[in-house]
């Protein structure tokens, strides 16, 4: 009898817990919630309404329904090159910068000494806290077209005549500024995990006779899958939607849109129509098409690393 009074009572204070836990957890969901539906939902849906309009600067919402996404289709010639250009960028800079060689400065400062190795990260993250338009600044400074610029200087050295970069390069330093960028905070991620993996396993792997090689092979890199996931569509959504240092360096040029990408295409038509003629709506709508292409990007990598099988719980055989 004792013994059933104490399971009841044990009973009804796990479940009275449970409802506690239940009734107060909102408390702290409700700040989340509001951030996420101030700046992100409401936004959403107004761009979306917006692309249903064709406003300029007088905001009044003249409903033209799809018009803008049929004129994205059939009426504008630049939508194939600036798809184009989007595509080559994004993936460019994500495979050799921010995913491919931030994992190998994370690799590299992790297997060596640990002080050199937190100072070689240190330089990395400069980039990262330098202020935008300086940023900016200095990599035209470096690829000036006179022959004492840096870039030119150093291809003097072996022999080369000087040229114009932004003119003949351009691509090249788009993606050299915006990789640089990107490597920090990949790097950041990836050294994250890879400090995170217990001694233990490491441990085993040289006592099985694995070499520095075969220990990032096949331990090392299996076990930080889900941050490179991480990484990679984060990164990925994070350069669809950039375009500062595009506007500060060769601002979608030279000539016709020949680095011109689709946020800054939208930013073009919103902000920087010659005339005073902007296009919020059509804006809006090419917006729209590129949260509809990252999200089909994210989903595409989460199919890829096959997310489910992540974020199961691990198997423990018992014997």
């Amino acid at each position: 009898m004792v013994r059933a009074k104490l399971n009841r009572r044990a009973a009804a204070s796990a479940v009275a817990r449970r409802r506690f836990r239940f009734k107060y957890v909102w408390v702290f969901l409700v700040p989340s919630v509001a951030l996420i539906l101030t700046f992100y939902f409401i936004p959403v849906v107004l761009t979306f309404l917006i692309s249903l309009t064709d406003m300029d600067y007088s905001f009044e919402w003249n409903w033209v329904g799809l018009k803008n996404y049929i004129d994205f289709l059939y009426k504008d010639p630049w939508i194939p090159k600036i798809l184009g250009n989007t595509l080559f960028y994004v993936f460019v800079t994500l495979i050799v910068f921010n995913t491919g060689l931030a994992l190998l400065v994370s690799l590299l400062t992790t297997h060596i000494n640990e002080k050199v190795g937190a100072s070689i990260r240190s330089l990395w993250l400069l980039p990262r806290i330098t202020p935008s338009t300086v940023y900016a600044l200095l990599w035209l400074w470096a690829t000036r077209e006179e022959p004492n610029s840096l870039f030119n200087w150093t291809l003097g050295l072996f022999g080369f005549e000087p040229i114009n970069w932004r003119l003949e390069q351009p691509w090249l330093i788009v993606i050299l500024v915006n990789g640089f960028v990107g490597v920090s905070f990949g790097m950041i991620i990836f050294t994250a995990a890879l400090k995170s993996i217990s001694n233990d396993v490491i441990w085993a792997a040289k006592i099985d006779g694995a070499n520095t090689l075969q220990q990032i092979r096949y331990v090392e890199l299996p076990m930080i899958k889900w941050p490179i996931l991480f990484v990679i569509t984060y990164q990925t959504l994070s350069l669809l939607a950039s375009y500062e240092y595009i506007l500060l360096t060769t601002g979608g040029g030279p000539g016709l849109f020949t680095t011109e990408v689709w946020a800054l295409y939208i930013f073009d038509l919103a902000f920087r129509q010659y005339g005073g003629v902007v296009k919020f709506g059509y804006g809006a709508a090419l917006a729209v098409l590129l949260v509809i292409l990252g999200v089909t990007l994210s989903i595409i990598y989460l199919r890829i690393f096959r997310f489910r099988e992540l974020m199961t719980e691990p198997k423990i055989e018992v014997s």
